[in-house]
């Protein structure tokens, strides 16, 4: 089944756990490229956060294209977009 065919809540609920996971792998790269917790290339590590970041980002903004979607749903896609466009933003400037 295509993801452009899953309910709204399905798509959420994927974009918050693709958020979430892209947030928690960057913050681990960037305290270890500060507290070198590891010698270990955080390269990979942050281009795993920034594709986890952005695939959450483009479901949120699938939902958001969608049409005739509740209220609550639309804002809870508004509020998801702006949170990983902004984190997203963060991790880019802080490589």
């Amino acid at each position: 089944m295509k993801w452009t065919n899953q309910p709204e809540g399905i798509l959420l609920q994927r974009s918050f756990l693709f958020g979430i996971t892209g947030i928690v792998l960057g913050t681990i790269s960037l305290l270890n490229s500060h507290f070198i917790f590891y010698q270990a290339p955080m390269g990979p590590l942050n281009g795993v956060a920034i594709l986890l970041q952005l695939i959450g980002l483009s479901l949120a903004v699938l939902v958001l294209r969608k049409r005739k979607i509740t209220k609550e749903t639309l804002e809870k896609a508004k509020v998801m977009t702006l949170i990983l466009a902004v984190s997203l933003l963060f991790f880019i400037l802080s490589i």
